[in-house]
Formats: structure tokens, sequence, C-alpha cells
């Protein structure tokens, strides 16, 4: 008779799976709360202690770290003198482990969770079974997954066994299961110990969906999220309109909540391939919107919008004159989305907590062969600004240039914005020389440049820029500073008089 382990945590299914297994004639060996739930159904089971001759010890810390269990598990079938070893040890094969793991994940993201419930919570005899019966999965068919039921009992049923590809398939999913597990673990004590670059690091992320395809139709892509909640994120978003999110649609939204974390009041940000091609400010969400959509009302077009108050009515009406692809908001009054869900190919995504803006989360960026990893840029140093021109600026200048540096940390370097009355009005971003950012925000702005301020995330090397600006009108300046061309940048601007303003800090987007 073949013996199968069945110990669980997630029960679903496994009083159905059990009552199938049984009647295909195999014995049923279980613990605790799943052998109680068993019984109850009318299964047969062996208790563990019968099989360990060893009682469940330490409030259940210890109830299958046996030899009798792991030598049930590991001995080679095909193997003399392993079979040798056991027989004489009257150890019995056990041919299969059904399990799956104290939850853990949950237990963090309870806010009701004590440390003692967290620690307790971290299950050492289920990875230790399941790891031993994936290790020897040429003759150990073991299974974490409730939806592998039917495929497994389908097999016996047919076969009497489960097929190597099967065990094969099973024991891969034990080891991402297992590797997930540790990671989550692992990922809370350094946040304990405040540990921001450990020795050796692993990203808990778990599969949220596979997309129709990447960056690209000709590129596979997936969708993962982290397995501690995070409130405020595309990944914490509930989809209430709309067909599924892509890769790009995914990847411009997130890039859209970062720039609006940084503003307070209502705000709209349009993005177009994860860059920004309009951001407004105003008194209320209607206003902010006009503001954006006038900054390039063409870029605007099938792109992504992101708001941090309430759509209401009067913005759902704008937004639907045109196409756009994605709307995130922390919500959205009945009337707006009636008007919205209209067009079937627009999706609505509603993202409570949108303006939390407190990671500690870590950026990072795949290279060939590696990882790079840094601080978030959370930083503006706003409270220490520096004027080097004689002229100061007003303070509706002050105003917009702080506005203009909110906005300029989040566009592609080398990148400057151009904006009035806390509003883009033209944006050069992504070139490799800043004075050709310069012209192109310029250009963009069009007949509104006139007194209008620029922000450039990183220095000036040379006055050329300060030069066509002041000849376009701008009026004031605010950047990083700390070129050798520093004295030259600054007489350029007292020259035309305008305002500049050092920040001491870069903010660099590659």
């Amino acid at each position: 008779m073949k013996r199968a382990l069945i110990s669980v945590y997630d029960k679903e299914g496994i009083t159905e799976f059990a009552k199938n297994l049984s009647l295909l004639g195999w014995e049923i060996i279980s613990t605790g709360g799943t052998s109680k739930i068993l019984k109850d159904a009318g299964v047969d089971t062996v208790e563990v202690e019968s099989i360990t001759n060893f009682p469940e010890i330490l409030d259940g810390r210890v109830k299958t770290l046996n030899p009798y269990i792991h030598g049930g598990l590991l001995y080679k079938r095909d193997n003399k003198a392993h079979v040798k070893t056991v027989e004489d040890l009257h150890i019995k094969a056990i041919d299969m482990v059904v399990n799956n793991l104290y939850p853990f994940e949950e237990t963090i993201n309870n806010p009701k969770s004590s440390y003692e419930d967290i620690i307790e919570n971290i299950d050492i005899g289920g990875p230790s079974m399941i790891r031993a019966a994936a290790k020897n999965y040429e003759y150990v068919t073991v299974i974490v997954d409730p939806k592998d039921y039917n495929k497994v009992l389908n097999e016996l049923k047919d076969h009497d066994d489960t097929s190597i590809e099967t065990r094969k398939y099973l024991a891969r999913k034990v080891f991402n299961y297992t590797a997930y597990y540790d990671a989550v673990i692992s990922d809370f004590f350094n946040g304990e110990e405040n540990i921001k670059y450990p020795e050796r690091i692993t990203f808990p992320f778990k599969k949220v969906q596979e997309l129709r395809y990447g960056e690209n139709p000709h590129q596979s892509g997936a969708f993962y999220k982290k397995a501690s909640e995070v409130k405020g994120t595309i990944a914490s978003g509930n989809q209430i309109h709309g067909k599924e999110l892509s890769y790009n649609n995914i990847n411009d939204a997130n890039g859209a909540l970062k720039i609006l974390k940084e503003f307070d009041e209502p705000t709209i940000v349009a993005i177009k391939h994860s860059n920004p091609c309009g951001i407004g400010c105003g008194e209320n969400l209607l206003e902010a919107y006009i503001k954006a959509f006038e900054c390039d009302k063409e870029s605007i077009f099938g792109g992504i919008i992101a708001a941090n108050r309430e759509i209401d009515k009067d913005v759902a009406e704008k937004i639907n004159e045109i196409f756009i692809e994605i709307v995130l908001a922390p919500s959205f009054s009945e009337e707006a989305t009636e008007i919205l869900s209209r067009k079937k190919n627009i999706r609505l995504v509603q993202i409570e907590d949108i303006m939390k803006n407190n990671y500690e989360e870590l950026d990072f960026k795949n290279v060939l062969g590696g990882l790079l990893i840094q601080d978030r840029d959370n930083k503006l140093l706003i409270d220490d600004l520096k004027v080097v021109t004689k002229k100061k600026p007003s303070d509706e200048e002050l105003e917009d240039l702080l506005f203009a540096w909110k906005a300029a940390k989040n566009i592609s370097s080398n990148g400057v914005i151009l904006a009035k009355d806390k509003a883009t009005i033209g944006i050069g971003l992504g070139e490799v020389n800043r004075f050709w950012a310069v012209e192109n925000a310029i250009s963009r702005a069009e007949d509104k440049v006139k007194n209008g301020v620029l922000a450039s995330d990183g220095f000036f090397p040379f006055k050329d820029s300060i030069e066509i600006l002041a000849k376009a009108g701008v009026s004031a300046i605010i950047q990083p500073g700390g070129s050798i061309k520093d004295k030259e940048v600054i007489e350029e601007a007292d020259k035309h008089g305008m305002a500049m303003i050092f920040t001491g800090m870069r903010h660099f987007k590659h």
C-alpha cells in the first residue's frame, strides 16, 4: 500500500482529495488540525505520532522532523544499500507529501499581528519535508498547490502512479515556493535590522498576471507585486473598468504615480512613454486638468492620466473629449464612472492612499549579468535654496520654480521643464546635450514661454542655454549648480536680468 503524508495550512479541497486518494487504496498519514478535519470527513487517517514513535512537542514546533518521516521520503527505491538501511531500521516509504506552509506572508501583512505571531508563523517542518520530497522527485510526488490535486488524481486513476514529468513539474513548484517563502522571511528580518544592502539578496515577488506581450509584441512579459502589501501603488490598485493592463500601461502608470506623489494640491499628471507630456496644479482638479492638457494637446492623446483627487463629472467629461488609455485616481464619482465607462478601451484604476509617499523601497535596475540597486530619489532640498544672481525671484516665480523643480526631478535626463502658473508649458527631456533639451522645451512652449521659469535636472555646462532662454523671455531658472562654468552662467543670467537659484542637488533619471 502506498502512503501519503497530508499536513496543510490551506485546507482548500483537501478533504475531497484525501477521500479520492483513500478510494484508490492509499494510506493517509496526517498531523494535528488536518488529521481532525479528515477524520471528521470520514477519511481513515493514521496519526504521524504512530509513525515517528514520538509525540508532537514544543507547541507543534516539532512533529515531522524525524528519521521515520525523512528516511521514508529520501531513500532511493532502486538503491540496494538505501533499501537495506530503511528495512533494517523499519522505516516505511512515504510516496506522497501534500503540504502548504504556515501563512507568514499573511501574518506580516496583518497589522494586528504581534512580533511573536510573526515568529511562530515561520514554518520549519513543512519546508524541510517538501524539500526532501522534491529532491527525491524520481520516486515521490509532492503537492503544495491545491490547483494540482485534480491533475494528480487523474494520473493516479489512469496509471496507478504519477509520471516522472509530473513529479518533476511538482518538484519545481516546491523549490519556487520555498525560495519565495524564505525570501519573504529574509526581507522581514532585513527590515527589522534596517539592512539596506545585505550580503545576499532575494526579492520576494508574486505573479499578478502574464501579459499579452512585453515592451514590444515580440517580447513576452509578466507583472509581479511585492509580498508585503504596498499601498498607493499600481500593484495595489483596483481596476474598475476596461481590459487588462499591458506592460507599457503598467510602466507608464507607475511613472505617473511617482510624479503625482510630489504634489499636495489638486494635480493632474499626463504621461506618454513613462515621461510627462503635461503636469498641472490648480484650485480644483478641473483647473489642473486644463493646465496639463494645454501643455501638449497632441501628445496626451492615447496617454495616461493620474489625479490625486476624486474624478468628478466635470473632469470626466473633459477626459472623454479625447482618447485616453488609463485614468488613475483615488476614487471616481458615480457620474464620472458612468461617463468614462462609455468608452470600452479606457481603463479606470482606483488607487487608495494614492498620495502615500513614505516608501522605504529601493530602486533597482537589471543590467546584463547583474543588478543595480539604489535609494529612491526622494529628496528635494527645497529648504536650502541659494539665490546666486543679483535679481531674486518674485514670490510667484519662486512658486513656479519649485513646481518646475519637482517636475524636472521625474523626467529622463538630460531634462528641463518650462513652467508658468504651476503648469508645465514646455518639456525637453532625454537628450544627450542639455542645450538641445532647452531648445526643445522652448519650441514646444511656443508663445507661452515669455515670463515662464525653467528647471534643469542637472547643471548648465555652458552659458549658451542661458542666452536662448533669455532671448525667449524666461525670467527665472532653478538648477543644481556645480559646473566649472557656474561663474559664466551666473554672469549671463545677470546680464539679462534673470533670477537664478542653485539647489546644490541634481536629479538625474536614467
